[in-house]
């Protein structure tokens, strides 16, 4: 596993984002282990936020893109923060553009969107905490292709739970599957699960209940 992978899933505990228990889901699935993404809240959590999020990105589709976006709401600082690391760590320089939940109808802003106006031709990377169900894909996809002629070159989260989606395919896999483009995450859960495994964190009953859940929900791609 990548040395910025492993960085990562330290950043999620220390930060404590990521977490060990018991845990009902919106989808009222049982869950031994919980991620969020909104307890990145301090200056030095977001910057390192960004600079993960851009090591992935680089690393999954290298640097021909033009536009970072990020669904409303986490997406916004998301999208912020990584076109800044972008710029600190590769010299590259991209836009950001995240959509309204509801549209702005004055100033020199207005519209359906923040940030950079989509153009024709632009190449777009879209970012996002965690997809469990493609949900705000389903919601921000077809904005996007709305707004301009836009080439969507992939989308990156920051932990892919690897569980089941609307079949037996993981969010991630449907989302690629509908959309037609890549989707890929800074980390999976399985990979978590190795790397704190040969660590020595996970003692034998919180292994078991891993394992357990995944057997009844973990995606077969």
């Amino acid at each position: 596993m990548e040395g910025y992978k492993k960085e990562f899933v330290d950043f999620m505990l220390d930060s404590g984002v990521l977490k060990f228990g018991d845990f009902t889901l919106k989808s009222g699935r049982k869950s031994p282990f919980f991620m969020n993404a909104g307890g990145y809240v301090t200056g030095r959590q977001l910057r390192k936020l960004g600079e993960f999020y851009a090591k992935a990105i680089v690393d999954q589709y290298g640097t021909d893109f033009d536009v970072l976006f990020g669904p409303a709401y986490k997406g916004i600082p998301l999208a912020v923060v990584t076109a800044i690391a972008l710029e600190d760590l590769y010299g590259k320089e991209v836009r950001y553009c995240s959509d309204r939940k509801e549209e702005k109808d004055h100033g020199a802003d207005k519209g359906s969107f923040l940030g950079t106006k989509l153009k024709d031709g632009d190449r777009v990377i879209m970012i996002e905490d965690v997809t469990t169900s493609g949900k705000s894909m389903e919601e921000t996809v077809p904005k996007v292709k709305n707004a301009a002629n836009v080439e969507i070159k992939g989308l990156m989260v920051s932990l892919n739970r690897a569980e089941k989606g609307k079949s037996d395919k993981g969010a991630l896999a449907e989302v690629a599957e509908l959309y037609g483009f890549p989707t890929a995450a800074i980390v999976s859960m399985p990979e978590v699960q190795e790397y704190l495994t040969e660590k020595g964190m996970l003692d034998a009953d919180l292994q078991q209940r891993l394992n357990d859940y995944y057997a009844l929900y973990g995606a077969k791609q």
